[in-house]
């Protein structure tokens, strides 16, 4: 049997054990040989209690998975048939940093959308372009599985700018596959979805349990048990029920934005910023990592943010490496699939993945109010890519001013002027 050799950059984050967790799990159905775990210098401590962490792991379960930490990207990327992307360009530091200049604006702040996803997605975009020739020089043949948010933004400069074959993934629709299942109490398997948008702005337009049709039922379920969503705002049920669709937890940001923005001025008065409880939780899971007697993930990693996409990563690679034609929600290049975006755009569709590519699924007739934001939000994602790799000032400005979270022209330009300041170690923009 043909091993595999995997190289995660960003191997320091405190999501890794997560995807170790899965590729411990699945070892008899994945025959990886390494994993590499990369990371820079200023990373390297992290790195280094990852890699301990993740060691036990492998020891505790008698798997033969062999650990490589690494601060030489090029010396993994030569070895890897699969690469997984979940850098941070910048950190929490950075993600601070902007998140007080949008709340001094009076703007919501959020680490994957509004201006402080555009800044996150500008410090990235030139990171990736230089990994990306790396791949292409010693790894032509790998797939690039990206995490790194924004992932759609990330995962459209990468297709649109280079050669390599890439796939984005993230969390949503894997979460809410497992949060259907546990509702019908049914496995995993028997949920099937259709749905559209992209990584931050999703929607599920059709849901199956067991072949059936169950749009309906969910839509009650959701509005009856309504989980809090992002800053303590429930969806509105009404609203929800009117929908005809089921949002993703991005969705009150759009639509119940005042209230997340008057929540977020309230506790930033008080000295917190949104990323204040993320960052904690950090703290605590690395000193975890470091001193647990055992090798067990801690209770509740489960349910971290972003946790779900490890099983997408899993699934994504399977299906690639036995060639399953396995459909999957990811998020690839459109090529039609959704009407009215343009061919190169990337969109979160249901794809047919297999080892020769990715084939994203025609998406039927869409929801007049869905459609609407989904090309509106894919303009703004694409003017950042443009502006990400052109590094032009007015195509920032555009790309800002189009943002629903942004209030006006002049916001977006005094605003964008204070973060490239901030953000100058990362992001040079040429005026024109």
């Amino acid at each position: 049997m043909t091993t595999l050799n995997i190289a995660i950059l960003g191997g320091g984050s405190a999501s890794t054990p997560q995807l170790i967790g899965q590729f411990i799990q699945h070892e008899e159905a994945l025959p990886i040989k390494k994993i590499y775990l990369v990371d820079i210098l200023a990373g390297r401590e992290r790195l280094s209690i990852i890699a301990s962490f993740v060691r036990r792991m492998i020891e505790q379960e008698n798997s033969n998975i062999e650990i490589m930490e690494t601060l030489d990207r090029r010396e993994a990327l030569k070895q890897a048939d699969f690469i997984i992307n979940q850098i941070r360009v910048g950190g929490f530091d950075m993600r601070q940093i902007d998140e007080t200049l949008c709340l001094e604006y009076g703007i919501i702040a959020e680490e994957a959308s509004g201006p402080v996803g555009f800044m996150n997605a500008l410090r990235t975009i030139p990171i990736m372009l230089d990994i990306c020739e790396d791949i292409e020089e010693l790894a032509p043949d790998a797939w690039l599985l990206n995490l790194t948010n924004p992932c759609s933004i990330i995962t459209e400069a990468i297709d649109k700018h280079t050669n390599v074959k890439v796939i984005g993934i993230n969390e949503g629709p894997m979460a809410f596959r497992n949060q259907f299942a546990k509702a019908y109490d049914v496995v995993k398997n028997d949920i099937s979805m259709q749905l559209i948008g992209t990584s931050q702005l999703l929607w599920v337009t059709d849901l199956y349990v067991r072949g059936k049709s169950k749009l309906t039922d969910a839509i009650l379920y959701k509005k009856l048990h309504s989980r809090k969503k992002r800053q303590d705002i429930t969806v509105d049920t009404y609203f929800l029920q009117t929908y005809g669709v089921i949002g993703c937890d991005y969705q009150p940001y759009y639509y119940q934005g005042d209230q997340i923005l008057t929540k977020q001025l309230d506790v930033f008065k008080q000295g917190v910023l949104p990323s204040d409880f993320e960052l904690e939780e950090h703290k605590q899971l690395f000193s975890l990592y470091e001193h647990a007697k055992t090798a067990t993930l801690p209770n509740g990693v489960e349910d971290r943010r972003g946790a779900a996409a490890s099983e997408g990563v899993l699934e994504v690679i399977q299906a690639i490496h036995y060639n399953l034609k396995r459909i999957l929600p990811v998020n690839i290049r459109n090529n039609g699939a959704i009407e009215g975006l343009r061919n190169d755009a990337c969109v979160q569709v249901n794809s047919v993945v297999e080892r020769h590519g990715i084939i994203p699924i025609q998406v039927p007739e869409i929801l007049p109010h869905v459609h609407g934001l989904l090309q509106y939000m894919k303009a703004y994602e694409s003017l950042t890519v443009e502006a990400g790799i052109s590094k032009n000032i007015g195509v920032a400005i555009q790309a800002m001013t189009m943002h629903p979270f942004v209030p006006s022209a002049e916001v977006a330009h005094k605003l964008l002027q204070d973060m490239f300041i901030a953000n100058e170690a990362y992001v040079q923009p040429v005026i024109y």
